[in-house]
């Protein structure tokens, strides 16, 4: 991680390379987003057999995780939960479907992951796979 409490380009790469390689491992396709702590795209990848709408869902995954400090998930259970539209956010990339992970470095949000195109526990795992190569290592 960056010294600077700053998510790198060279972290969000790791990132990127961590969940690929997860991905390889069984043939499947997904969509890979990485954002700074604003929740603007940093790195991204579409691996083959990625469905289209899946693109611009991890871009919102990784935003809302980033955005929210919280994972996207939780902000969808929450509007669920307190019965208010996600566009009371004011931004229409705010997204309810699971995959989005904040990446906390030393008590700080420094970006978000998403990862859209799998079944959503699937999108989380690998999310949260991706925050832990640059966390731990």
């Amino acid at each position: 991680m960056h010294t600077r409490h700053e998510l790198s380009h060279a972290d969000a790469a790791r990132i990127i390379q961590t969940i690929q390689a997860e991905l390889e491992k069984s043939g499947r396709g997904a969509a890979i987003a990485v954002s700074d702590a604003h929740g603007e795209l940093m790195a991204f990848l579409r691996t083959d057999g990625c469905p289209l709408a899946s693109i611009v869902i991890a871009m919102n995954k990784a935003f809302t995780a980033a955005r929210e400090r919280k994972e996207s998930r939780a902000v969808g259970e929450a509007s669920r939960r307190e019965n208010f539209p996600m566009t009371n956010f004011g931004d229409l990339r705010y997204t309810a479907w699971g995959g989005g992970v904040p990446i906390v470095y030393q008590g700080q949000v420094v970006g978000g992951v998403g990862v859209s195109g799998l079944p959503e526990e699937e999108d989380m795992v690998l999310a949260r796979l991706g925050v832990q190569a640059v966390i731990s290592g």
